[in-house]
């Protein structure tokens, strides 16, 4: 019985080394970066790289602690923010929005801050966190409708994502989510690829709804509109907006963009065209979407009549 023990146990470790192997040789996983908490931002640690999943292209993380390439210095600065649309690991560094900017604006230099999990009000403390340090310009925000509810705590609580209560008036701060779990299933290709191919699952209860809640959405109209609206009144008092641009993914919902312009905050609608921006097993935009964003975005900066990049 022992020796059976032995055997199996010996099997086992047999597996596990020759698993990580064939993982780690042929990039079956992504490579995901560490975090770390900078007051109420989430960052990464700083100077990371890895591969993403079939070890076509190497993401990096710069000393600032954000994916990507620093600008040559920070003169005419112009920030770009947002999650990970704008962390984009799953494109070489010159499939960024920064890069592509550049080839339109070649006397401004753009620095990029995303991170995946970014919520609007997260988004909105990274570019607090902008302005103190780099004094930029302009600041592009990118976001998706998701955004919006994911900031706000009264619709549904989460600890790991930066949120506003919107009852109280406070904000919120994530919380690292098993930091020390997350590094070792990151590290450990073979079993973070079987958690990825067979996930748990687990149970799922219902929770009730709070009845205040702007829950109704049918002929067109959204849900939380009452929401979006006190989170945006929120905005509005907390954080300068003046030389912020929200730049909006196509699918958003209209009543959204509307709002926003009922309080005169300057966006951009994007718009696909019906094209296929993104990948066919993925909702992120592929390198020929970003390049039609940044095209859409620097017509907008060059064209239109209320926004004058300063010199």
């Amino acid at each position: 019985m022992k020796k059976l023990i032995l055997r199996l146990f010996l099997f086992t470790v047999y597996i596990l080394i020759l698993g990580e192997i064939v993982i780690r040789f042929f990039h079956l996983t992504s490579d995901i970066p560490n975090r770390q908490m900078q007051g109420t931002i989430q960052k990464y640690f700083p100077n990371q790289q890895g591969y993403w999943k079939g070890g076509g292209h190497q993401w990096k993380v710069n000393s600032k602690g954000w994916v990507g390439e620093l600008p040559e210095n920070y003169d005419n600065l112009i920030t770009i923010v947002g999650d990970s649309f704008i962390e984009n690991l799953m494109n070489p560094d010159y499939c960024h929005q920064g890069v592509y900017l550049k080839k339109y604006f070649e006397d401004y230099n753009f620095f990029e801050a995303g991170r995946s999990g970014v919520s609007l009000i997260e988004a909105m403390e990274i570019t607090k966190n902008l302005e103190e340090e780099y004094k930029p310009k302009l600041q592009l925000l990118y976001l998706g409708e998701s955004d919006f509810k994911e900031s706000i705590a009264d619709i549904s609580r989460k600890p790991n994502i930066t949120q506003v209560d919107l009852k109280e008036q406070i904000l919120l701060p994530s919380k690292l989510k098993a930091p020390i779990f997350k590094k070792i299933l990151y590290n450990w290709k073979f079993i973070y690829y079987m958690y990825m191919r067979f996930p748990l699952k687990l149970p799922k209860f219902k929770t009730k709804k709070n009845a205040t809640l702007s829950l109704v959405k049918k002929e067109g109209k959204i849900m939380y509109l009452k929401e979006y609206k006190e989170l945006i009144d929120y905005l509005s008092r907390h954080y300068r907006l003046k030389d912020i641009i929200f730049i909006l993914r196509p699918e958003i919902n209209k009543e959204i963009v509307k709002l926003m312009k009922n309080y005169s905050i300057k966006t951009i609608l994007l718009n696909n065209h019906k094209e296929v921006w993104t990948f066919s097993h993925d909702r992120h935009w592929t390198c020929y979407g970003h390049e039609q964003v940044a095209k859409q975005v620097s017509n907008y900066l060059k064209n239109s009549i209320n926004i004058v990049l300063p010199n």
